[in-house]
């Protein structure tokens, strides 16, 4: 087979780590690879060392009759310029993760004959891989089950997983111990930039524990720059420990030592809580694209490896009243923690990588 393999992602992280993680296995067995994305996605150049950059044009249809026809004609300007870029390459499989930048490329492959293959990160099929499921010889999901797929596409379909970063994998074997009556490590992580809702609320929340219980509590919460010192102040004011920042280098550490986390459930979020086995209350951004986050967020709580709680429910008394139960019964987090763990695939990245590589071996 020839030995380059093309990936096409959106340039979001939940769409580029998962690209990220196949380009790595990939180039560890010696195949090369080239990444197809759009202008958010080239600032993951410097992460992707020997791989090939292109990119190419992809429009996100709005709502309205004009934002529609732009979008269409710049997939189809897109989809001129990936047509031109995989005669060159002669890719021997192109891999496809989401976002309307994917798009040109994987229609192009798909009409050029190259074998191809979609990953879904969510349980629920993104609009970019709906389109585009029809045309693509595989489709490797993230979940068991994943809403959106036809009863035609079942053939094609096998559960990878989804690909996370190596740090997290190396966390995967640090055993779960529920609290007893020591120090309760709790983690409060919200997307890259962290969640205005988690730093509103969780503060207050715990503010509301009986004063043995905060005294117990250790705290590391993610923040917006803006709200880190209302975040701060409220923990300074009711004695409990916490650390407040936007950004923590060694989240996967962090989480490992957690003994509860309270985040958002986008795909990447639910894929490391799961490897590393970890007990969650989950908050759904109620804007997140076909609402995939609750999906993602349902389906842990289904296995028993995680609370839900919707933005609306998700208030100060709620949450504390929700705590308060879970740290009285640490046998709960202890098997949210198992059930996290039963659904991990720590190794899917080197799934896709043997399924891209069938799949391209296979065609040939």
């Amino acid at each position: 087979m020839s030995a380059l393999v093309v990936l096409a992602a959106g340039g979001t992280g939940g769409h580029m780590f998962p690209a990220e993680a196949l380009a790595g296995e990939l180039v560890g067995r010696g195949v090369a690879v080239a990444l197809v994305t759009d202008k958010r996605g080239q600032a993951f150049d410097n992460r992707l060392p020997g791989v090939a950059l292109h990119r190419v044009r992809a429009g996100r249809p709005g709502t309205g009759i004009g934002s529609k026809l732009l979008a269409f004609c710049e997939i189809a300007l897109g989809l001129v310029a990936a047509r031109r870029l995989l005669r060159r390459l002669a890719p021997a499989a192109a891999v496809g993760f989401g976002g309307y930048p994917s798009v040109p490329t994987m229609m192009a492959a798909s009409g050029l004959g190259v074998p191809t293959v979609i990953h879904e990160q969510n349980a629920r099929l993104g609009r970019a891989n709906r389109w585009l499921a029809p045309r693509m010889r595989r489709i490797a999901t993230s979940f068991a089950h994943v809403d959106g797929l036809r009863d035609a596409d079942r053939t094609r379909i096998v559960e990878t997983g989804n690909p996370v970063r190596p740090a997290v994998v190396a966390e995967g074997g640090v055993p779960y111990a529920a609290p007893a009556m020591g120090p309760i490590g709790l983690l409060v992580i919200g997307g890259s930039q962290g969640a205005r809702i988690l730093s509103a609320v969780v503060p207050a929340a715990l503010a509301l524990l009986p004063s043995e219980l905060k005294a117990r509590l250790s705290v590391a919460q993610q923040a917006r720059p803006e709200d880190i010192d209302a975040v701060r102040s409220t923990y300074a004011a009711n004695g409990i420990r916490a650390e407040v920042a936007s950004f923590f280098a060694d989240a996967p550490v962090r989480m490992a030592r957690a003994h509860l986390v309270i985040s958002r459930s986008g795909a990447s979020s639910v894929a490391e809580l799961c490897v590393i086995g970890r007990p969650a209350i989950l908050v759904p951004y109620r804007y997140a694209a076909d609402d995939h986050q609750t999906a993602n967020a349902e389906a842990l709580a289904a296995a028993g490896a995680a609370w839900v709680m919707d933005e609306d429910a998700f208030t100060p008394p709620a949450l504390a009243q929700r705590l308060e139960t879970l740290f009285a019964q640490p046998e709960l987090l202890t098997a949210a923690a198992g059930a996290a763990r039963s659904l991990a695939r720590p190794d899917a990245a080197r799934r896709l990588a043997d399924l891209v590589l069938q799949t391209a071996g296979g065609a040939r």
